[in-house]
Parts: C-alpha cells; sequence; structure tokens
C-alpha cells in the first residue's frame, strides 16, 4: 500500500516591505512522503516571498517533472516565474529559464553545494538567476515548530525575514548568491 501525502494547512500574513507586498494567505500544502519536513518549509517560504497574481504549486508536487515546486502563470496560462526548491539540477534549470521570464532558487541545503553543482553546466541565462538561502539553525527551529494546521506570521525587510511560526518567533537574513 502506497503513503499517501499528509496535509499541511498555513493561515499567513504576509508583510514583505521589501515589495510592497501585503496578504492573507490560506495555503494547503500536500507534503507527500519522500518530502523532508525542511523541503516543504522551504517550498512554502519560497512561495510567500515570491507571492504575486497567478502563483501557484505545482500540480505534480515533488514528483513533478514537468514543473517547478512553484510557478507563476499570467491570465493566458503562460510561465512568467520557475521557482524551484532545494537542490534542483542543471536541466531543470535551464529549462525553466527558457521557458520563463523569470527563475529563482530557494534552499535549504547549503548554498555553497548547490552552487557547485551547478557552475559549469549549460544554464540559459545562468548569471541573471539568484539562489536564496536561509541560516541553517532557522530551518531547523522553523521545521520544528511546524504542525497541521499552522498560523504564520511573515515579515521581509531589507532582506531580513521576521517569522512568527505557532507561537514561535525567528528571523534569518534572505541570503542571495549567484548560480555563476
Amino acid at each position: 500500500m502506497a503513503l499517501s501525502a499528509t496535509l499541511h494547512n498555513f493561515a499567513v500574513h504576509l508583510a514583505d516591505v521589501d515589495r510592497g507586498v501585503y496578504q492573507e494567505l490560506e495555503l494547503r500544502v500536500a507534503r507527500h512522503p519522500s518530502e523532508s519536513a525542511e523541503f516543504m518549509l522551504t517550498r512554502v517560504l519560497a512561495y510567500c516571498l515570491e507571492y504575486e497574481e497567478g502563483i501557484a504549486f505545482s500540480d505534480g508536487g515533488v514528483s513533478s517533472t514537468d514543473e517547478p515546486a512553484v510557478l507563476v502563470r499570467d491570465l493566458t496560462g503562460r510561465v512568467t516565474a520557475w521557482i524551484e526548491v532545494g537542490a534542483p539540477d542543471a536541466e531543470r534549470v535551464h529549462r525553466g529559464s527558457k521557458l520563463a521570464g523569470r527563475v529563482a532558487v530557494y534552499t535549504h541545503r547549503d548554498p555553497v553545494k548547490v552552487q557547485a553543482q551547478l557552475v559549469g553546466k549549460r544554464i540559459h541565462r545562468a548569471g541573471e538567476i539568484p539562489l536564496y538561502s536561509f541560516d541553517r539553525d532557522f530551518i531547523d527551529s522553523a521545521v520544528a515548530a511546524v504542525e497541521r494546521r499552522n498560523a504564520v506570521t511573515l515579515s521581509v525587510t531589507e532582506r531580513l525575514l521576521y517569522l512568527d511560526l505557532n507561537g514561535t518567533g525567528l528571523s534569518t537574513t534572505v541570503h542571495e548568491h549567484r548560480l555563476t
């Protein structure tokens, strides 16, 4: 018998001062049995930090080979932003960069190792693709606070992220790296 996904609900109060985005979000996130809690949390953070009209989690979740973890479509259905999570392979990033006007990678892993696996590989517009990472202690502490139902306040100002997750207050810098 195959294991089924675990549903997590996130009631998010988002205040991204850097981008002027203020939203109340109700996110239902299916965590696949093969998906780590760190990956799921980074996927939720990427969604919030990239939030704009047309954003969605991919239909296939982590098992999708045709779509990134998070994507943005315009009103015609065209993909305008391709947001990868974790440590994607170069071919996926290359494909996304050719398909969408904007690509970003968010990782919960060591960004130096993620960069190392992508450097020198064929990636369309690699120099324009940001790689975002968070402090490791932040991810570990946030994962420990995740429940099935989550109350989240997420504020971003000057690339500092302040997170209140179920009463646990955390902060981190959103570190930006480049693929090349």
